[in-house]
């Protein structure tokens, strides 16, 4: 943790403090997982939290001083106090974290003490994960394909979508994951042409297409997988779609490696699934990285210029939705390796008709 607050320091390259209050980032920075704030500068390493997570705080950020905030002496007083001492004139924060009215407090309470937009792009820091992470997401990922083939046994006419998220999360608990990376979408019939669909009570029936989007967090770290599976026969319009949904999530992995832009990666998939004729069916993002956050950098998207990196970790998960009928996605989480990419996600592609 230390070297990775030293990497922001080197990066700030001038006599400031930083602030640090998005949960992600704190955890990235000091390993601290409550609530509260990090602070850091040249021989400065603090948590500030308050009595719930004083304890917790001591054991999760070795080598970090942890400053409880009481009644009349909150977070700002203590960043002031840690200022003065250290003579730091400028604090350096999280801006597009803060509120406005956090924020002006903050300035208020450091009178004389000049407070910027951090300097530093963290999430950008964050987009190049460490050995270390890789692990913990390959984990993540061989749990969810395993949660995966798991719910394909649960899957049959009249069980409900919120019957299999109780399943799904049971066994994800179970198997030694800390929980959902995100509210898991697992979408029947015209529920799967809403992209994000909530899962209901709906009941799956023969003819329907199913859409697991899902995930798992190991050791703080994120999975994303999507599958879409056929329950009996299916309309012939969403077997096409299917088929090609596959060759564009195969021609976005192609296209993963280091150099690319994210917008290379992007059109690699869509300009497919536009040369079949379902360009407007396809509105989403090819795709993300994933890490403590499951939405980071960078991005596979038409406006993304980021250029990926070895040790990158992104999804490719194009799709084509047709509203009140059905949908498709596929969906990998894939390393950026030096030559190429590593998909993490390995459950059969193939269209796979139960029943």
């Amino acid at each position: 943790m230390f070297d990775r607050v030293q990497r922001v320091l080197d990066q700030v390259g001038a006599p400031m403090a930083c602030l640090f209050t998005r949960p992600e980032n704190m955890t990235y920075l000091s390993g601290f997982t409550g609530e509260g704030a990090v602070l850091v500068a040249e021989g400065l390493r603090a948590v500030i939290t308050d009595f719930r997570y004083v304890e917790q705080a001591q054991q999760q950020a070795p080598g970090f001083e942890v400053f409880e905030t009481v009644r009349g002496k909150g977070q700002n007083a203590w960043i002031e106090q840690a200022l003065r001492q250290r003579d730091i004139r400028t604090l350096a924060c999280e801006t597009d974290h803060l509120s406005h009215d956090a924020f002006a407090a903050l300035e208020k309470a450091l009178d004389g003490i000049h407070v910027v937009s951090c300097p530093v792009d963290l999430q950008q820091l964050r987009a190049v994960k460490a050995p270390q992470e890789i692990d913990q997401i390959r984990q993540a990922a061989r749990l969810t394909d395993d949660a995966f083939a798991y719910l394909l046994t649960r899957v049959r006419p009249g069980v409900t979508e919120l019957n299999l998220v109780a399943l799904l999360y049971q066994f994800f608990l179970d198997h030694g994951a800390q929980g959902f990376s995100f509210a898991p979408i697992i979408a029947s019939g015209e529920n799967s042409s809403l992209p994000h669909a909530i899962a209901g009570n709906r009941a799956i029936r023969p003819g329907d297409l199913i859409t697991f989007d899902i995930g798992c967090k190991v050791g703080g770290y994120c999975s994303d997988f999507t599958r879409t599976v056929a329950v009996g026969q299916v309309d012939p319009e969403l077997e096409r779609i299917y088929e090609i949904v596959l060759q564009a999530n195969l021609r976005g992995l192609d296209a993963v490696r280091p150099g690319v832009t994210g917008a290379q990666a992007d059109a690699a998939a869509r300009d497919y699934i536009a040369q079949m004729g379902y360009g407007p069916c396809f509105g989403h993002s090819t795709g993300h990285g994933v890490g403590l956050e499951i939405h980071e950098q960078p991005r596979l998207s038409a406006a993304s210029e980021q250029v990926l990196e070895p040790g990158m970790i992104v999804t490719v998960e194009p799709g084509i939705y047709l509203p009140g009928k059905g949908g498709v996605r596929i969906e990998d989480l894939v390393l950026v390796t030096k030559d190429g990419c590593e998909v993490l996600s390995h459950a059969d592609k193939k269209l796979l008709v139960l029943g």
